[in-house]
């Protein structure tokens, strides 16, 4: 599996085929070049890009995307080619063993609605990746080789990520959600999950293969 960490929250991972993970409009449109699937961990925009979904689709009819129900009135145009899935599901995306855990979009405030939000494992026990979207969903019962781990959020802060990796205790992790920081907000945070994570912890710049 080759891990390409595209800008905020887009992932692709690529083995016998190629899926990636919330291609938002803060994302680089290359990330969907030769995609087979598409996960959507929720609908917002720094997520969801539809735009980009639709060009994609357009160069690559066969491609599908997998969202949470409540995602699929903003994939209506896309048909069949969407298919919606729910928290507890396996499936197969890609030629990718996939799972799926959560259900809910973490809380901002009291005044806003909450969204659904799924997070995603992909791959076999051992040999996988955990994205959770935007929330922080343990996996429970399971081993995390890769945690990609929000850094900055309205909806968090950085405790949260700190505990949510010591809960998860993966192999390694690397910084996802982090469009909304600037490098030296990004080298506090980093300080602190690097340190206090209890793993090995890294910040890639975008378009970085791991």
């Amino acid at each position: 599996m080759r891990i390409t960490k595209f800008t905020h929250s887009c992932v692709r991972l690529v083995g016998d085929g190629v899926l990636v993970v919330d291609p938002g409009e803060f994302s680089e449109r290359s990330a969907l070049d030769g995609a087979d699937a598409v996960l959507i961990t929720h609908e917002h925009s720094d997520h969801l890009d539809v735009a980009a979904l639709t060009e994609a689709v357009s160069r690559r009819p066969g491609l599908r995307v997998f969202a949470h129900a409540g995602v699929l009135p903003k994939l209506a145009a896309f048909g069949d080619i969407a298919s919606a899935v729910g928290p507890g599901e396996s499936f197969e995306a890609a030629g990718f063993a996939v799972r799926t855990y959560g259900g809910q979009h973490a809380l901002i405030h009291p005044d806003i609605p909450r969204v659904a939000n799924l997070a995603y494992l992909v791959g076999d026990d051992g040999t996988n990746v955990y994205h959770p979207g935007d929330s922080f969903t343990v996996p429970e019962d399971t081993v995390v080789d890769t945690l990609f781990v929000p850094l900055n959020a309205p909806w968090m802060k950085l405790m949260e990520s700190i505990d949510f990796v010591r809960a998860v205790k993966p192999g390694r992790a690397f910084a996802l959600h982090d469009a909304l920081l600037n490098p030296t907000g990004a080298k506090v945070s980093d300080g602190h999950l690097a340190r206090l994570g209890g793993t090995s912890y890294a910040h890639v710049a975008p378009e970085t293969t791991i």
